[in-house]
């Protein structure tokens, strides 16, 4: 197998690695190549990595980091990692990370990008490269810039690319996007990156409670949030606990963690298709051929809220449903279930009359409408969780 060389080829196969063998690792790559590999990895990842590291190296990994991703490791460590590190950080990197982890958990603030070139509205566009080109060898991101007016409040964005290929004589004023969207700090995260998607913007401008820029969301920084917000959604869906870090590398007892509460629940509700079956044990008994369809109810039922459940999932995943939809969308599923097991129910009557008789079967296609309209209406609220991020409901805002 050839030998990765890129760094999330390398970044891949470190998060592969046991605890001790990902640190030594990421201890034998060259500096500027295993910052880029850093970077590329889950915070989960790369606390096992600096765990595994002496102290003057620990405290230069953190010192080169981008203020964001130092956020984004810090936020998930205890307090006393978190004021470790910033003991050990230069004065200036101390207050970047201290002020992105006073935003709420979860929030834009924790991961945006506060190094951002801002530009005055009156410049010309001649003087605005000129600028640029000196504000942004310090800069995250230089593909979005922000114009500003006198009191530093924030107009809106300026793409680089129409920059340059504005001309020379042009003012900002007259180019900036003044109707684009911005995001607040304290807003969700999963929010502001599922409003990237749906707004087709590169970056995402991030502002205070007074609408002066504070940073920056990126297009990449989006992306990572979403993944992991798919993850958590896929993870629970399968009835699991969401776990940090590459799979390959999660341990057994861990994992098993994760799952044990959501079997124990699933082993618990089992028995109260034990007790329903007790109850009729009479009628099962006079009419033995009952009991020849109850794998098919539960699975029916198994299935029609499994499909209610992956569709809500979907759409809380998305954005498309917030919490005051419950009891629309808990009518609608109920009526979906009660006509999908009319559909099953004509189906089971003719195949049931076949081999058990019309008294039989017609037992059993009524319990198929009353199982699936049932299960559906049960699988879909069972499925409305709180996010990590907070709310599901996003914010923006639009300046004209």
């Amino acid at each position: 197998m050839q030998e990765p060389t890129e760094a999330h080829e390398i970044a891949d196969s470190i998060a592969r690695l046991s605890d001790v063998e990902a640190a030594l690792e990421f201890r034998s790559l060259p500096k500027d190549l295993g910052l880029e590999v850093f970077e590329e990895l889950e915070a989960f990842d790369q606390q096992r990595i600096l765990s595994g590291l002496r102290e003057d190296a620990y405290q230069q990994v953190l010192e080169d980091l981008h203020p964001d991703e130092r956020s984004r490791l810090l936020q998930e460590a205890p307090a006393t990692v978190v004021k470790r590190a910033l003991a050990g950080l230069s004065a200036g990197e101390r207050e970047v990370t201290a002020r992105l982890l006073g935003f709420p958990r979860g929030s834009v603030g924790r991961i945006m990008s506060p190094e951002v070139v801002t530009l005055p509205e009156d410049l010309l566009v001649g003087e605005a490269i000129e600028l640029v080109r000196g504000k942004g060898r310090a800069a995250d991101n230089v593909n979005t810039l922000a114009i500003v007016d006198r009191s530093r409040r924030l107009l809106g964005p300026l793409p680089l690319s129409l920059l340059v290929l504005a001309e020379p004589s042009a003012r900002l004023s007259d180019l900036v996007d003044r109707s684009a969207v911005v995001v607040a700090a304290t807003e969700p995260a999963e929010q502001a990156a599922r409003l990237i998607q749906e707004t087709n913007q590169a970056n995402l401008l991030v502002v205070d409670s007074e609408h002066r820029l504070i940073g920056l969301l990126s297009y990449d920084d989006a992306m990572e949030v979403l993944e992991e917000a798919d993850s958590e959604d896929v993870a629970r869906l399968s009835g699991a606990e969401p776990w940090e870090g590459h799979y390959v590398s999660v341990g057994v007892f861990r994992l098993a963690r994760y799952r044990a509460l959501w079997l124990s629940l699933l082993l618990v509700a089992a028995t109260l298709t034990v007790s329903v079956t007790q109850a009729f044990e009479d009628t099962l008994v006079k009419v033995a051929a009952l009991a020849l369809f109850i794998p098919m109810l539960i699975g029916a039922g198994g299935n029609a809220g499994a499909q209610a459940a992956t569709a809500s999932v979907r759409a809380l995943a998305v954005g498309e449903l917030r919490f005051s939809d419950l009891p629309r969308v808990l009518w609608r599923e109920f009526r979906v279930g009660l006509l999908l097991g009319l559909m099953l129910a004509a189906l089971g009557l003719v195949v049931g009359a076949l081999f058990v008789g019309w008294q039989v079967a017609l037992v059993v296609a009524s319990s198929l409408v009353v199982v699936c309209a049932w299960a559906a209406s049960i699988g879909e609220p069972c499925r409305w969780w709180p996010r990590r991020s907070g709310s599901t409901r996003p914010w923006c805002r639009r300046r004209w």
